[in-house]
């Protein structure tokens, strides 16, 4: 049946004005270099962003109800609030491939549970070097390194003690912010503990804290019924009690780490020449 003419234009008018209303807020673009062409990048450094994150993780084991990508999977999350908020500043690939022990027999550590990829120290740290070069060849004129675990440290340090000794006198500058992992870490266990929590809970690996970082930023990557004090077992890999974890302490957690690499880029930027 044919609907009346001034029943078919009303609907029409209602569909263009429809059709005519801004859609939700538009996505911000993006700040992960590998989201963008050559030339977006380009474009975006003409406009002032002369920063890049290089984000190191991990690829080790986390017990036996988290992914072994979790470093990378909170990085990823932390890296693009950074960068968002400082607003002059893009986002390198996540580096995954880190120190984790020897592969030679016998193993220990994480590489001694299966999936977990090790990096020897100086090979990491030429992979950084490296990777802040071509940056800065691309025309950044800042480097950011951070990373998610404990075993990157003194490698970031010592790639960016490097690259400034290069970068001497060329308008290049290395910045490795060690207080989004170290200072985050004291913090993490101060304000779990003034909650109740004693350390025996909080861990030191694949326990409530990693696994509150994980449910947060992508809870489909934890195993919730293979959650267990300790991970179930005295080999599981499993330092803490996830089952303690949430995602609302992740959240809090999250932000301790964004907040601390904050300040610490703010400082060094000041103390840099604004660089």
């Amino acid at each position: 049946m044919r609907l009346p003419f001034f029943t078919m234009m009303a609907l029409l008018l209602a569909g263009t004005r429809a059709d005519a209303q801004p859609n939700a807020a538009k996505a911000a673009p993006p700040v992960f270099i590998d989201e963008l062409t050559w030339m977006e990048i380009r474009d975006r450094m003409l406009a002032g962003t002369k920063t890049a994150i290089i984000g190191t993780a991990g690829q080790e084991q986390k017990g036996p109800h988290m992914v072994t990508g979790e470093h990378k999977y909170v990085l990823t999350h932390t890296t693009e609030r950074i960068a968002r908020t400082l607003g002059d500043a893009l986002v390198a690939p996540i580096i995954t491939y880190v120190p984790e022990g020897s592969w030679e027999a016998p193993l220990r550590g994480h590489m001694a549970k299966a999936g977990s990829i090790t990096l020897p120290e100086d090979r990491f740290i030429e992979l950084l070097v490296h990777a802040a070069k071509s940056l800065r060849a691309g025309g950044f004129t800042t480097v950011i390194l951070i990373g998610d675990s404990g075993g990157n440290q003194n490698g970031m340090k010592a790639a960016a003690d490097q690259l400034n000794a290069a970068w001497k006198e060329t308008g290049g500058r290395a910045l490795f912010i060690g207080d989004y992992y170290t200072k985050s870490a004291e913090d993490i266990r101060a304000y779990l503990g003034k909650l109740g929590f004693p350390m025996e809970a909080i861990g030191s690996h694949a326990g409530m804290v990693d696994t509150s970082e994980l449910l947060f930023v992508n809870p489909a990557l934890v195993r919730r019924d293979r959650l267990a004090p300790s991970g179930g077992s005295p080999d599981s890999g499993v330092n803490g009690d996830p089952t303690k974890a949430t995602a609302a302490f992740g959240k809090a957690l999250v932000q301790i780490k964004i907040d601390n690499a904050l300040a610490q880029i703010r400082a060094l930027r000041a103390t840099t020449g604004g660089f």
